[in-house]
């Protein structure tokens, strides 16, 4: 564990108590940031993907809890890692039948997986696949019998897909996701839905209409929809050069941009699933994230699959050779890292494995690098008040990742602020000054949020008290939300204690 020290400094304040301008000695607290721990926040860090027909036990079974790093005897558990779990599930899984909804069950095999991931201290995420091509029956039959109009995958047909410009699939669609939505529109339990989920694989490309004429009402249906029905979990989609349209891979198409912007101004945040592949993240990905950077947290998936059918050692970027995977990891590392993105993903099986086996580096980088890592940086407190003065706090805070802490989504609506408090002798917390212009989306690389926050102390007794600062969520009465980058050692129920208050 690294280890972590304040610097304090003496100095001469003016403080402003009720009647006036008095002088008192304050000090100056410099805090050294944590730069070691996993700091399992939202929208930030590792993702691990869950297989769709696995069950709790899959840790054990898959090896996740006892994962080999680099080469070697040593093992650790993969959830340590991570603060996401993401399952790209389908319709039909969550709603076998009408009305029927699986995680209405406790003992269903997915409700017991959901349960494994909480009990790890993390969210889940979600995509809801609904075209059956290539996977097997992702809607349920019940919306054909109802009278959907759809086609058969022509490589199984027994496999059917509906036309999502069909207004029986829309309307069943509906209903469904009103009812997912009030089950999992909750940030404490699920960190994003990729909120999209048509075409081929969910992946927003090789979408088959009823009438082709119909592309933009169908996008602007699917995506209001979910804008409606998810308040307070992110929605993210995939910035892909064809979205939406027929085909897979081409030049881009001159409504993408349109597209993909009109999503985001109704609440979406972006990603991207061929990090590492240049032969398909090109210049149009690359400008289009540039164009958000620190507007929208850029979440993203690595495209090459190790071995099997995707042969990465034919990449048009000629750095990856045969059977070393590492070549692939530091690949997408390198392409995240450019487009500053908040979150990475191990993917499954062989990828984890490789990330752990073969670019553990690379996975104790990001967690150092990426995303965004918040510690104050400095504190002026002062050391003795009278009751009932009123007390300015100097604090600075930093941000260490090449991401952001998006407060600016609307989902999140600005809801985790910098906070100043005072805690008694008993362990409570009996003052809370909330920094309200503090607005974490901008603290970013070489830009610090310098903040003055008063501090009322009427009503406290003599005595002495605890100086606390914590990143709080104003949606739970101002209670610590997110983990700072400072040592556990220095930090009690979330809030860091930065020195000591004798009141007179």
């Amino acid at each position: 564990m690294q280890t972590h020290t304040f610097l304090r400094f003496v100095a001469l304040i003016l403080f402003v108590n009720v009647s006036g301008i008095m002088q008192s000695q304050s000090v100056k607290i410099q805090i050294s940031p944590d730069t070691v721990s996993v700091l399992k926040n939202p929208l930030n860090g590792w993702v691990i993907y869950l297989g769709r027909t696995w069950d709790e036990g899959f840790w054990e079974k898959q090896g996740y809890d006892s994962m080999p790093i680099n080469g070697g005897g040593s093992t650790v558990r993969v959830s340590d890692f991570a603060g996401t779990c993401y399952i790209r599930t389908n319709w039909n899984m969550l709603e076998p039948e009408e009305g029927k909804y699986v995680w209405n069950d406790p003992q269903s095999r997915i409700s017991k997986l959901f349960a494994s991931v909480r009990k790890r201290n993390m969210r889940l995420a979600f995509r809801i696949n609904v075209d059956s091509r290539d996977q097997g029956q992702n809607t349920p039959l019940y919306v054909k019998e109802a009278g959907a109009k759809g086609f058969q995958d022509p490589d199984n047909p027994k496999v059917w897909s509906p036309y999502p410009d069909d207004a029986v699939f829309q309307q069943k669609y509906e209903k469904f996701l009103k009812a997912f939505a009030s089950a999992f529109d909750d940030p404490d339990k699920v960190d994003f839905i990729d909120a999209y989920g048509l075409g081929k694989w969910g992946e927003a490309h090789g979408v088959k209409y009823r009438d082709y004429s119909n592309k933009t009402k169908v996008f602007d249906w699917i995506t209001d929809a979910y804008a409606r029905l998810f308040k307070h979990v992110p929605l993210l989609i995939n910035y892909h050069r064809l979205v939406g349209d027929t085909i897979s891979w081409a030049e881009p198409h001159p409504d993408s941009k349109k597209l993909l912007e009109s999503a985001i101004a109704k609440g979406y945040s972006i990603r991207h699933d061929a990090f590492g592949m240049t032969g398909y993240y090109q210049d149009w990905e690359k400008n289009f994230a540039k164009e958000w950077r620190f507007r929208r947290p850029i979440i993203m998936e690595g495209g090459w699959i190790t071995g099997g059918q995707h042969r990465y050692w034919i990449d048009p970027c000629g750095e990856y050779r045969q059977n070393h995977s590492g070549d692939v990891r530091r690949g997408e590392y390198i392409e995240s890292k450019n487009a500053h993105v908040n979150m990475m993903d191990f993917r499954t099986n062989d990828e984890i494995r490789s990330w752990f086996g073969t670019s553990f580096d690379l996975v104790r980088d990001f967690i150092k690098r990426g995303g965004y890592r918040l510690y104050p940086t400095e504190i002026i407190i002062a050391e003795t008040a009278k009751s009932g003065q009123k007390i300015t706090i100097h604090h600075r805070w930093r941000n260490l990742g090449f991401g952001y802490c998006p407060t600016n989504i609307p989902q999140w609506n600005q809801k985790y602020k910098a906070c100043i408090a005072l805690m008694d002798k008993k362990g409570k917390v009996v003052k809370k000054a909330l920094a309200e212009d503090s607005d974490l989306s901008t603290w970013v690389i070489g830009h610090d949020g310098k903040y003055s926050t008063i501090i009322n102390l009427k009503g406290l007794e003599k005595g002495t008290y605890i100086w606390l600062i914590g990143l709080v969520d104003t949606t739970k009465k101002n209670e610590p939300g997110l983990e700072m980058a400072v040592s556990k050692q220095q930090q009690q129920s979330g809030w860091l204690k930065v020195g000591m208050l004798r009141i007179k």
